[in-house]
């Protein structure tokens, strides 16, 4: 196996959730390179007995990526899901250590990708190879791991070409866990049984330019904007509903591209997103846009919306016995009994849900994204051992006399 620079060889011996975030996080994963980091896992579950695939995809206009799927056992299958590849550290000079060097400091492994998600691929990783020490490969089951490599940029040729690839296999899921950081301050807090989706667009209201000394000659579509705009913010879009909360729309630019003062342009742009829950498709929700500002702009304003494509809906995983065995084992090692939450941005469970429930546990995310990004090596341990706890109540042990038939 070809090792990457920074990157650790495997070994034969039992590693520590620690050691192989340490790992992992030495490997230089920014999105879409590989940075040697599947290789690694690759490793790990072949010494474990996984049978392992690194499946490339591609398409027209992105990177090629490659991904990773590994699994042991047979019968029901959990599957168990994240991503490798991590966003640029920024200016290293900013860190308190290289952000690939993965430096322990004060009880805290320091590094790019240590809360999302290396870390609780580590944690995973870490409980399975521990399940399967005491228990063995008859235990009952299957365990799958479904590790993209493109989370962190366009989601193109990730998770969602690797599960269509796997059901064209005929590989089936019971339940997913999906080990993304979810809890806002203290680990235990919150597990996400569902996302709200994610729709974009842009809003352009075209004049005519002119001199601004001579108004009449011109269109200024600066105030049509903020009139539509008005508009579209003028009535909230629901009120939330059980699960989720309120949809919201926020304009996160808005511009003329004029740099001459003495100049009325001829057109003016807003972009805006919307966060928006279970009421909503992304069909339904273009409509009320339309609807708002056809209302808004009367015979007065000349305008055009321009709603991009998204793959990110709502959804919402209904809670059954695997959150409450999820629920149950982080009760049993934190004393706290979780949150059930869509908060939050987008994952890649969107694109799970429709091959099995799917929920979301794993570190705490304060820090994801960051300069000097870093997670308390005590945290490392309870995760792994939580999803220890899930392993164990998903899969049962046989009683004796089963096992010896």
């Amino acid at each position: 196996m070809p090792r990457t620079a920074g990157c650790p060889v495997t070994d034969s011996h039992s590693p520590t959730p620690v050691s192989l975030a340490q790992g992992l996080i030495r490997c230089p994963s920014v999105t879409p390179s590989e940075g040697g980091a599947l290789a690694y896992l690759a490793g790990l579950l072949s010494q474990a007995g996984f049978t392992v695939e690194r499946p490339v995809f591609s398409e027209a206009g992105t990177p090629d990526i490659e991904n990773l799927y590994a699994r042991i056992g047979d019968g029901p299958c959990l599957l168990l899901a994240g991503h490798t590849d991590v966003v640029p550290p920024g200016d290293a000079a900013a860190w308190r250590h290289d952000p690939f060097g993965a430096v322990i400091e004060g009880g805290e492994l320091f590094g790019r990708g240590a809360v999302d998600m290396k870390g609780g691929i580590a944690c995973l990783l870490a409980a399975v190879l521990a399940f399967l020490e005491r228990r063995g490969p008859d235990f009952g089951g299957a365990i799958a791991f479904l590790i993209a490599g493109d989370e962190e940029g366009p989601a193109v040729n990730g998770t969602v070409k690797l599960l269509d690839w796997a059901r064209a296999r005929g590989e089936r899921f019971g339940h997913c866990l999906l080990g993304e950081p979810t809890n806002p301050d203290t680990l235990g807090e919150m597990i996400k049984i569902g996302r709200r989706g994610s729709l974009t667009a842009t809003l352009t209201v075209h004049g005519v330019q002119g001199h601004v000394a001579y108004p009449h000659r011109a269109e200024n579509p600066i105030p049509g904007l903020l009139r539509l705009a008005q508009g579209l913010l003028a009535t909230p879009l629901d009120g939330g509903t059980a699960h989720f909360d309120a949809s919201n729309l926020e304009f996160t630019t808005m511009d003329v591209g004029n740099p001459a003062t003495n100049v009325i342009p001829a057109e003016a742009c807003a972009t805006f997103n919307i966060r928006f829950n279970d009421l909503w498709t992304p069909e339904t929700l273009a409509a009320e846009l339309e609807r708002r500002l056809a209302e808004a702009a009367g015979n007065r304003v000349r305008y055009s919306l321009d709603v991009r494509p998204t793959n990110s809906v709502a959804f919402l995983t209904t809670p059954d016995a695997f959150v409450e065995q999820v629920a149950d084992a982080i009760e049993a090692e934190t004393g706290r009994r979780p949150a059930l939450s869509t908060t939050g941005g987008t994952s890649d469970a969107r694109f799970i849900k429709d091959f099995c429930p799917v929920i979301e546990f794993g570190l705490v995310g304060q820090t994801m994204h960051q300069v000097d990004e870093r997670v308390a090596l005590a945290d490392l341990d309870r995760l792994t051992a939580i999803y220890g706890r899930v392993l164990e109540a998903y899969f049962p042990a046989l009683p004796a006399t089963l096992r010896q038939s």
